[in-house]
């Protein structure tokens, strides 16, 4: 059977997109259809896969969102993006500001009048059943991986991350340790995990090892909970450019130690690549 799809990427962040309708007529769930559909060798390649359901109950749209490793994933900021300019592209959105329910709650994009998408990412979760992280101290906390001892700090976008401040490169730390706090017990559900360089209180640049992705070029997620972290550490202001290999994303947090009641507001672009069949 063949199916149409639409391939998109935010910041080389990758995405394979289906309507509904496709993803009724294949009979696979969606954990299978995404180890198929995101295989780099074998079919499209994606990091991800997103599938538009518009029969959302309490929400404008909803979406079903799927790592490339077969994993449900809460929330994925540059796949928002893309799913964001899709849907109003599409027409099947007929407003710039709108709801999405998602497995992180309820997400709310807006497309700008300069094409970028801001969104709403709600407020960062900071307790550490809720990331979840198994110690109660989430802001440098001492981790010792293979030969090295990491000052971590743990934030919650609606799915666990684990950032590290560094003077270090960050690719080599990303490939070479990555993989090890990823899948630490003290992370239950893993972690995305970001090594990140401060270049002065209103730029950083980090490296992204994803959760059930590995190494990719830019994670939007991670930049809102590295500019949290950041604040939280006093290392950063509360807007931040937030360079990836990718690109780069602007991320506004108005958020303190006294008060992290503020939701993170993430902007950026979303592409498309290209659209075709696929047999599956």
């Amino acid at each position: 059977m063949k199916i149409n799809f639409t391939k998109m990427q935010g910041l080389g962040n990758d995405f394979v997109i289906l309507d509904y309708d496709e993803f009724l007529k294949i009979g696979k769930t969606p954990s299978d259809l995404a180890l198929k559909l995101c295989d780099r060798k074998f079919s499209i390649g994606a990091d991800g896969l997103i599938i538009v359901n518009p029969n959302a109950k309490d929400t404008d749209i909803e979406w079903i969102f799927y790592n490339s490793d077969g994993t449900m994933a809460q929330m994925c900021g540059n796949g928002m993006r893309c799913f964001a300019k899709y849907v109003t592209d599409k027409n099947i959105i007929n407003k710039k500001q709108f709801s999405v329910k998602t497995e992180a709650g309820i997400i709310c994009p807006e497309i700008l009048d300069n094409g970028e998408i801001k969104v709403n990412m709600n407020l960062p979760v900071l307790e550490p059943s809720k990331i979840p992280f198994c110690e109660e101290k989430t802001l440098d906390y001492k981790l010792n991986i293979k030969d090295k001892v990491f000052s971590i700090n743990t934030v919650s976008m609606g799915n666990p991350h684990c950032i590290i401040f560094t003077d270090e490169d960050t690719m080599t730390l990303a490939k070479n340790y990555g993989a090890y706090i990823e899948t630490h017990e003290l992370f239950p559900e893993k972690t995305n995990v970001e090594f990140v360089n401060i270049k002065s209180k209103n730029e950083v640049t980090l490296s992204v090892w994803e959760r059930g992705c590995g190494i990719t070029l830019a994670c939007g997620t991670g930049a809102c909970a590295t500019t949290v972290a950041g604040v939280l550490r006093g290392f950063l202001d509360n807007n931040v450019k937030v360079n990836l290999p990718g690109g780069s994303l602007n991320i506004e947090w108005a958020g303190s130690l006294s008060n992290t009641n503020y939701p993170v507001f993430m902007t950026g672009k979303a592409e498309y690549s290209f659209t075709g069949t696929v047999e599956v």
